[in-house]
């Protein structure tokens, strides 16, 4: 048997694997919920990241004319998409907007 902390990816596998063949007993039971907890953590740091970007090149939009290309209008654009299939795949994500301090 593989440990969490040696291989993830092999200990992932091997839950998989236990699952799929009805090897309850054999789960490791308080890694799968931290995994799972993490699928969640790692879906608001997408949305983050993905608003990061959006917003940075908003700013640069309005406070630097000069400079607006395609390159910004075509990551805003990119951007705005991602963001709203993000939102429509996880709409739970949608609370995170709303909420100062939510992470």
């Amino acid at each position: 048997m593989h440990t969490y902390e040696s291989d993830v990816v092999e200990w992932a596998n091997e839950q998989a694997a236990f699952i799929r063949s009805g090897q309850f007993e054999l789960l490791d039971l308080k890694h799968i919920a931290d995994e799972i907890e993490d699928v969640g953590k790692s879906e608001q740091r997408e949305l983050e990241s993905r608003m990061v970007v959006l917003l940075a090149h908003l700013i640069k939009w309005q406070f630097q004319p000069t400079h607006r290309g395609v390159s910004w209008e075509v990551t805003v654009k990119t951007q705005r998409k991602n963001i709203d299939r993000r939102l429509q795949k996880t709409p739970s994500l949608k609370s995170t907007l709303n909420s100062p301090g939510s992470r």
